[in-house]
């Protein structure tokens, strides 16, 4: 299995670059394996695409703390999202992005609903969080 980096708060984490989701990500069923592939060098901004054999999905992430400083989801809710224990290893997070469009001259993360990963074995699952975190932030 092969890995990538993703910026954390405190560096760099290695994460599997084949994640599998828990459960399909909501409105895009029929897709449950991605290939994360690391679009810089500062370990900040992916593509998720399915893999062969799934439909066919693109998707940009980025990884928040690269971006919002003060991004702090609740940790007991990501950990739960995975059946990850208090001596399980911390869950690596990524936000959806929204391109720029006519009606938003930047692109957007979609901070309220993060895809969470396990960086030891690639499960993940997109977590909508109790928490007022915007749908829709400008990415700068």
């Amino acid at each position: 299995m092969s890995t990538v980096e993703v910026r954390v708060r405190d560096g760099r984490v290695p994460v599997p670059d084949e994640l599998h989701l828990v459960e399909p990500l909501p409105g895009l069923p029929g897709r449950t394996a991605l290939r994360l592939t690391p679009l810089d060098e500062q370990a900040a901004l992916f593509t998720l695409r399915s893999l062969p054999g799934d439909e066919p999905l693109r998707l940009f992430v980025v990884a928040p703390d690269a971006f919002f400083a003060d991004y702090t989801p609740d940790a007991a809710a990501l950990r739960g999202a995975l059946g990850l224990g208090e001596q399980d290893a911390e869950p690596t997070v990524l936000a959806v992005v929204h391109p720029a469009d006519d009606e938003r001259p930047a692109p957007t993360v979609n901070l309220v609903a993060p895809v969470v990963v396990d960086p030891r074995d690639g499960r993940a699952v997109q977590v909508l969080l109790d928490e007022p975190w915007p749908l829709r932030a400008e990415l700068r």
